[in-house]
């Protein structure tokens, strides 16, 4: 009998329909912030909303995490008590901070409320780990430059707190993610959730005569354009070595992601998670790796896993996905005779879709033979989206395969269309 701990997988949600989605695709946790408090004060979610994505989380049997990891400033505190306020309004089950004033301030005004260590926090070693143990912490953020090597030797020096690291998502370029960038030449704060990505940007290099004040471009070629582009972070080749090194919980990294992308990264790694357990002699990840490499990305790196980060970690030619998928819609409705799918991308007469279906790889596809407006019954060619355009699926053109599965918030990707 296989007795292999599964960590927790932690999803990100700026969005109620991603709190809706992550839980429906086996999300055991979920993380989720609130405007002008997190790292992402600019998600696209009330507090309302939070607090209704926390009572279906708990009805599901999930847990909530509240992003509270800005790093305040002296005139902020003056704004405590309304956050206590809303603190309360929402029950999270712990809070995520990296200030050690808002630590100290969780625990005078929270004493028993958890608190998970930000990977703001920069936590690269046992004895920062051990200190935030001290100071109250149940559970440790780990940075992303901490390699699996590494992670070990906490692992084993810090038996008795919870272990966090990243599994999935954007990287930063700056440490940890405590970037100046956008700050010095936006004015838009990285650390407070409202980062223009500077390091997305296309750059050239110009030699400036200092005397006489002639710039002049030094030739390049297109390599040196995105300097310091990152690809995205995926551990799911190693995720057998990840999981096996005992951490507590896998993060996703993405709140300000659709629910297309939440949902289907949750996907992949919880079919990978039980099909690992399950029969960890014999899993092979590239099952897993096809649904990641449908979705629109910089391309992969496990980034620091094996120490430090090699030129493939980078892309230095562009920043545009070279995926051939695109979301398709979610399922908002369902009955005996149609399915309503509501659009994320114009769909076509003769376009073939794919249902990701919950804690199964099996996929159902349907060719489209009409394009059936939901709205009014009528026929089109096509149908593009916005305005919560829909198109109905009769269920007679889906057959009987898993349609206990064709519930509200399943996903369907299609090719994308080229001009």
């Amino acid at each position: 009998m296989n007795t292999k701990k599964l960590p927790e997988l932690l999803a990100p949600a700026g969005t109620l329909d991603a709190f809706k989605t992550a839980i429906l695709y086996g999300a055991d946790a979920i993380y989720a912030g609130l405007p002008g408090f997190s790292m992402r004060a600019r998600a696209k979610i009330t507090t309302d909303e939070v607090k209704q994505g926390i009572e279906l989380a708990h009805a599901a049997g999930k847990k909530v995490y509240l992003a509270f990891n800005l790093f305040a400033h002296d005139h902020e505190y003056a704004n405590m008590p309304r956050v206590a306020e809303t603190i309360r309004y929402l029950q999270p089950d712990a809070l995520i901070v990296s200030d050690p004033g808002i630590v100290m301030w969780v625990r005078e005004n929270f004493p028993d409320m958890p608190i998970h260590i930000s990977t703001q926090a920069n936590i690269c070693s046992a004895k920062t780990v051990k200190f935030w143990q001290n100071a109250g912490a149940k559970l440790c953020v780990l940075a992303r430059e901490v390699s699996h090597d590494e992670f070990k030797n906490i692992r084993a020096e810090c038996p008795d707190i919870g272990l966090e690291i990243f599994v999935h998502g954007a990287m930063c370029m700056s440490y940890s993610g405590r970037c100046l960038l956008s700050n010095f030449i936006t004015g838009r704060p990285a650390n407070r959730g409202a980062c223009a990505q500077l390091c997305r940007w296309k750059y050239d290099v110009i030699l400036r005569e200092r005397e006489s004040g002639i710039e002049m471009p030094i030739e390049e070629d297109e390599r040196g354009a995105y300097i310091m582009n990152s690809r995205d972070l995926c551990l799911m080749p190693r995720l057998g070595e990840v999981i096996d090194a005992a951490p507590d919980s896998l993060k996703i990294e993405g709140r300000n992601r659709s629910e297309y992308y939440v949902g289907s990264v949750v996907h992949a790694y919880r079919c990978a998670m039980d099909a690992y357990v399950a029969d960890s002699e014999n899993f092979d990840p590239e099952p897993f790796m096809a649904e990641l490499n449908r979705l629109e990305t910089r391309g992969y790196t496990t980034a620091f896993f094996d120490g430090p980060l090699g030129p493939s970690a980078h892309n230095y030619e562009t920043t545009r996905s070279s995926s051939d998928f695109h979301a398709a819609g979610v399922i908002t409705a369902v009955d005996d005779e149609n399915i309503t799918l509501e659009l994320r991308n114009e769909l076509r007469t003769g376009d073939t879709i794919t249902f990701i279906l919950p804690h199964t790889m099996d996929a159902v596809s349907v060719n489209l033979p009409q394009i059936i407006n939901a709205a009014n019954g009528e026929v089109r060619p096509k149908l593009s989206a916005g305005q919560k355009n829909s198109i109905l699926i009769p269920r007679t053109w889906l057959g009987g395969a898993h349609a206990d599965k064709f519930v509200p918030y399943v996903l369907a990707y299609a090719a994308k269309h080229h001009q």
